[in-house]
């Protein structure tokens, strides 16, 4: 694969969490097998954005990408009040949905206006902007299984406009009912910092392209790593995740049919 030396973005916050990876700087160390996983699950995100009573209320949707967001954007040491940003989720809030569903099924006067307002796709990126005063512009981006691939691709676009963007991308527990056509099971959020330029607190650089392709294409975690968030419906992040650690340093990722977006992850140094 040859990568286009204009194709280049730089890495300058790394986030992730999920029950057996709480976190970027355990996570990191798990991936690249130096320390074992947790012997149990950690408990929910509880950002430290929100109020108190603001946090309790808070859909897990909510909770675990204000976390991520807000991790990345402390370690890039930036205003996320400031920065534009990309929010991607394969489902949305599965919990909240399967309720709306249930409830308009059987009694549609009993919905909740409240978690009628945490349904919508692009609420986890509203609670942010709200948490943060962020006036500059979000996008949401839904794409089935190719969610965080079109996001990131969607977060490398727009550093070219803005100059740095924030990539959010989360899915959660799928419940009830819609878990039989919507499946995922725990939670999963990343976040990414990217930059136009390389900075004093940038990671890693990237160098990426876009081909066509018959075969699709591989993305594949390793089997260690790929049980730590097994069935989660955002797990197709994994393997950059894994490039970010240093594990390896070229990732594919599908697109969609006929297409796959290709990453060379290397140091800065």
């Amino acid at each position: 694969m040859i990568f286009d030396a204009a194709r280049m973005a730089y890495v300058d916050g790394i986030a992730l969490w999920s029950p057996r990876l709480p976190g970027w700087n355990a996570a990191r160390r798990i991936l690249l097998g130096e320390i074992p996983g947790p012997d149990g699950d950690a408990a929910r995100p509880s950002p430290i954005l929100l109020p108190p009573n603001e946090r309790r209320r808070a859909p897990d949707t909510v909770a675990l990408s204000l976390e991520v967001a807000s991790q990345a954007c402390a370690q890039a040491g930036i205003d996320p009040a400031t920065l534009p940003s990309v929010f991607t989720s394969t489902h949305g809030d599965l919990a909240v949905t399967d309720y709306m569903c249930s409830t308009l099924a059987s009694d549609p006067a009993l919905v909740s206006p409240t978690r009628f307002h945490n349904s919508v796709h692009n609420a986890a990126a509203g609670y942010w902007t709200i948490a943060t005063g962020c006036r500059a512009p979000y996008t949401a981006v839904s794409a089935n299984e190719y969610s965080f691939a079109q996001g990131l691709l969607e977060a490398l676009l727009q550093i070219h406009e803005t100059g740095h963007v924030l990539l959010v991308a989360y899915d959660i527990e799928a419940k009830g009912l819609i878990s039989t056509v919507a499946p995922s099971k725990g939670m999963l959020g990343v976040a990414l910092v990217l930059s136009r330029q390389r900075s004093a607190t940038t990671k890693v650089a990237l160098s990426w392209n876009i081909s066509e392709t018959r075969e699709a294409p591989g993305a594949s975690a390793s089997p260690r790593n790929s049980a730590l968030v097994a069935g989660n419906a955002m797990q197709a992040c994994l393997p950059m995740m894994e490039a970010l650690a240093g594990l390896i340093d070229i990732v594919t990722i599908p697109l969609g049919t006929g297409l796959a977006l290709h990453l060379h992850v290397h140091p800065t140094s």
